[in-house]
């Protein structure tokens, strides 16, 4: 066979996304690595997000060796109110990940949950995975408890449902229901699928209400159920496959969309 007919060889992964799946750094963390020049492959600095590694490849960042990327791995985990979610803070907070058992791999979080929030946080050690489960296109629907302070209007609460413009910010439809009330207090399930930051804080607060306590109890089909306050619990590697069909470890599946 002449070496026009030869088949091509494979061109591997792109780097950014290799990085990601390593758990390095979000994709687009992992480009400004690559742009500063922090990046090497067998030795040869890397600055081009289109670069590609292939199997056996020696990667480095900031001259330190990246292990290959291993099976993808999701955790659930109990996150308690009072920890930020970024591996470093600059007011020195305590963090998320600094309380985390040491056994655990490093992990990115899939999305936030701010200071004051607490509950279901997932975590991965794929950054291209947390990645995808973090678009709102996906269709994920995050839950939530929402303890708030002030007049509840069934009416004002059902009117989310068509989107809401705060403070010039527009925010897509949101389900909230009255659940219980006592006094001047109240709990709501709200349910969304875009979650931005401090976006229930921020809709209540527009509705005259002040949360007092924000629990997340599901993303997508992961319930936060019984798990212990601070407690970590791997999702078996079958309800995982069940979720992200295809190549887990790729990136880039899109996760089954949820169901209403």
């Amino acid at each position: 066979m002449s070496e026009a007919n030869e088949p091509a060889a494979p061109r591997g992964e792109r780097i950014a996304k290799w990085l990601a799946r390593a758990g390095v750094a979000s994709r687009r963390d992992a480009e400004k690595l690559l742009t500063e020049g922090r990046v090497r492959i067998n030795n040869a600095v890397i600055t081009h997000p289109a670069s590609f590694v292939q199997p056996g490849d020696l990667v480095t960042v900031n001259k330190k060796l990246v292990d290959p990327p291993a099976r993808t791995r999701v955790w659930r985990y109990h996150k308690p109110d009072g920890l930020v979610t970024t591996h470093r803070d600059p007011e020195d907070r305590p963090t998320v990940f600094s309380k985390l058992p040491p056994e655990l791999p490093r992990v990115v979080s899939v999305g936030r949950l701010d200071l004051a929030s607490e509950g279901l946080l997932l975590l991965t050690n794929d950054g291209g995975v947390a990645r995808a489960l973090e678009l709102p296109s996906t269709g994920w629907i995050r839950r939530y408890r929402v303890r708030v302070r002030g007049h509840v209007d069934p009416a004002a609460l059902a009117s989310l449902a068509a989107g809401v413009v705060v403070e010039g910010t527009r925010y897509g439809p949101i389900e909230a229901g009255l659940d219980s009330r006592k006094g001047e207090n109240a709990w709501l399930t709200v349910a969304l699928r875009e979650g931005r930051n401090r976006e229930i804080r921020r809709v209540m607060n527009h509705l005259g209400l002040e949360v007092s306590r924000l629990i997340r109890i599901a993303y997508g089909p992961f319930l936060l159920a019984t798990l212990p306050r601070g407690m970590v619990e791997e999702i078996p590697a079958k309800i995982l496959r069940e979720q992200l069909p295809g190549d887990a470890g790729d990136g880039g599946s899109a996760p089954k969309r949820q169901k209403r």
